[in-house]
């Protein structure tokens, strides 16, 4: 039986300690030691195995009690969905949990210099990696072809590609795929910038279904095409795409809801459990901020949220039962007080995440502020109060992760490690890996950096010098 990873709620104390249940607790126990129970003990999830249908994997789908989001008044992010993955595999965007942080962390002691195990060209574009299995995925566009890409996490050896026509679609930038892959149960489900969704076989690449969803729904396209990765929520696939998103079948690929064929925006669902919905998410549209009920896509409520030439791209944080969410236009925490629409705790104009967020430690923000055109810094930002702790320039509009109390952040072709903390800036490897444009968060998994540019040159960098 295949071991399934949990998108686990940063901070939560789980049901059987909470209530002292020892049956509870007993049971887990029980299912642990048969290997059913993965990575948690607690009955704040409830769960069910259940076989593939194609590849015959087994696979949990994970899920948040109703009753328990009521106890514990609302959560931090992530909801727990099903992947067939080890505790330090990252299969899809922003990680494990959604929220750009890595289960493993940073040795004590660095090498002067980290050791590049492989490099590989996948061709122009901005998608990310996702680590799953011993293979890495991503997506690159070659002559105006896509190509998904994926590959040995040890050598970089291509063990499949898959390829369609894409446009590059160079618009003031090199153009190429903007999403990450979304590794699920053995699948792969991917999302061209022009509307291209694919549910992958993970081991040989064959084609389970495909879609085009802009000629399917006649969906209009932002200045920049799509850019969001694929969620999965139980059986459904949510995209970035249509002012409200879009879901789709799991098994099928057939479209289970689409409200409105209008302008998305860039960024990718976040879970986001809620008290009317304990399996809800928010959705950065074009204009605006949504959380959405996936089982039909409505709207419970919506926060109007405007930037230049609609560039929502920043995927939101939850903070606790808070929200915070950065565009060109600035940050805001925004609270729910009664369930409607949330209001806001705090702005701050003079902090802007263009493409990447930033991630969350401790009372701490660390983020790179500006835009692609405007200077940027790299910051410190107190979540409580949104007030600045401290900033650093001579940065671009790379990505940056964390790992522990550390944060690995990969910004004009610069590998940099520091550690968290209000004192400043204080690196503890700085080393160049690559030349050219570097947009794309880097990732972490199983002690490896994955790093690319927009030219489509990876490389991988180990955290260890044996």
């Amino acid at each position: 039986m295949s071991r399934c990873s949990l998108f686990s709620l940063s901070t939560l104390f789980w049901d059987a300690y909470l209530k002292g249940d020892s049956d509870a607790k007993s049971k887990l126990q029980s299912e642990a030691a048969r290997g059913e129970a993965g990575l948690v003990e607690g009955d704040i999830w409830e769960w069910k195995w259940g076989k593939e249908s194609r590849n015959g994997a087994n696979c949990a789908i994970w899920r948040l009690k109703p009753d328990s989001a009521m106890k514990l008044g609302l959560i931090a992010a992530g909801i727990l969905i099903t992947q067939s993955v080890s505790a330090m595999d990252w299969p899809n965007w922003r990680g494990p949990n959604f929220d750009g942080k890595s289960t493993e962390s940073i040795p004590d002691t660095l090498p002067d210099e980290l050791p590049i195990l492989w490099t590989t060209e996948v061709g122009t574009g901005f998608s990310s990696f996702s680590v799953a299995n011993g293979r890495v995925f991503t997506m690159g566009n070659t002559n105006d072809r896509d190509r998904v890409w994926c590959l040995d996490a040890k050598t970089g050896k291509v063990i499949w590609q898959h390829d369609y026509d894409c446009a590059l679609d160079p618009l003031y930038y090199e153009g190429g795929p903007g999403s990450t892959p979304t590794v699920q149960c053995g699948s792969v489900f991917t999302l061209s910038k022009k509307g291209h969704a694919f549910r992958l076989d993970e081991k040989t690449g064959e084609v389970i279904w495909s879609r085009n969803l802009v000629e399917d729904h006649d969906l209009k396209l932002p200045e920049w095409s799509f850019a969001g990765s694929a969620f999965i929520d139980e059986d459904r696939v949510l995209f970035s795409a249509g002012r409200q998103g879009i879901a789709l079948s799991r098994k099928t690929g057939k479209t289970l809801w689409l409200h409105d064929s209008d302008t998305a925006g860039y960024a990718t669902i976040v879970p986001y459990p809620n008290q009317k919905t304990p399996q809800g998410f928010l959705y950065f549209s074009a204009k605006s901020l949504m959380s959405l009920d996936p089982s039909d896509g409505r709207i419970l409520w919506e926060h109007s949220s405007k930037s230049s030439r609609d560039v929502n791209a920043a995927d939101p944080i939850v903070v606790d039962r808070d929200i915070v969410v950065s565009s060109s236009s600035g940050t805001e925490r925004l609270r729910l007080v009664d369930g409607s629409a949330p209001e806001v705790v705090w702005k701050q104009h003079d902090l802007r995440w263009y493409f990447n967020p930033g991630v969350l430690i401790g009372d701490h923000l660390y983020s790179l502020h500006g835009t692609t055109h405007r200077p940027t810094e790299l910051t410190c930002t107190e979540v409580k109060t949104g007030d600045t702790v401290w900033a650093e320039e001579g940065f671009g509009s790379g990505g940056l992760i964390a790992a522990g109390e550390n944060i690995i952040v990969f910004d004009l072709g610069t590998l940099c490690i520091f550690p968290a903390g209000s004192t400043g800036f204080l690196p503890r490897l700085k080393q160049k890996i690559l030349e050219g444009k570097c947009w794309t968060a880097p990732v972490l998994s199983h002690g490896i950096v994955y790093c690319r540019n927009a030219e489509g040159k990876v490389a991988a960098v180990s955290l260890s010098a044996d």
